[in-house]
């Protein structure tokens, strides 16, 4: 991992050490993000607690969800995201064959109709200005529904406001997946092709 942008503050105090016991319980070790985020406690808590409420959302399909994300961080370019998205997907036992394809989606055999639907309006969201279309929205209504759509498209808007921070702040990844022996990710073949 390179340098972050602002250097990661030490993380002190009562705030701290339960932040940090938190993070090695359930990540086995303190993400390097905490320590840039410690510099505005505030913002950090905030996303955090928008990252926990958005947990226990539940109209959409996990897979799908997850797929989005590591479609937006791939798309981004946060290694950080994608890495830990990827950790979480194995995580939550989903299909670690599919997950490993997202950055390489489009030329990938792996996804199903639906799935390729949900990454290009995941993918179509992300473009500066976004790409939405009336079809894909009328079409992922048909398929998934209203409730699970309005889901879909908070998960979307969230990695996209995750994401662009971390790379910003030149947040990387932690190494997560590895650590767990995943394989690495697919790469990319069209780099700069928006896949």
């Amino acid at each position: 991992m390179s340098e972050t942008r602002i250097p990661p503050a030490p993380i002190t105090g009562l705030k701290g050490a339960l932040i940090q016991r938190a993070a090695k319980k359930t990540l086995g070790q303190v993400p390097s993000s905490v320590g840039v985020y410690w510099h505005n406690q505030k913002v950090m808590m905030s996303m955090f607690g928008v990252g926990g409420k958005i947990q226990k959302w539940d109209a959409c399909d996990q897979q799908l969800k997850s797929f989005a994300h590591m479609a937006v961080a791939s798309q981004v370019g946060c290694s950080w995201c994608l890495d830990f998205n990827y950790f979480e997907a194995h995580n939550k036992n989903l299909d670690m064959d599919k997950a490993r394809e997202i950055p390489r989606w489009r030329e990938s055999a792996a996804f199903s109709p639906l799935e390729r639907e949900v990454l290009a309006y995941a993918a179509a969201m992300t473009e500066t200005e976004p790409t939405v279309t009336d079809e894909m929205v009328a079409s992922l209504r048909a398929r998934i529904g209203d409730a699970a759509l309005v889901e879909l498209t908070g998960i979307i808007a969230f990695a996209n406001f995750t994401t662009r921070a971390n790379v910003a702040l030149g947040i990387e990844s932690d190494g997560f997946a590895a650590a767990c022996g995943l394989k690495p990710l697919a790469q990319r073949t069209g780099v700069g092709s928006g896949s």
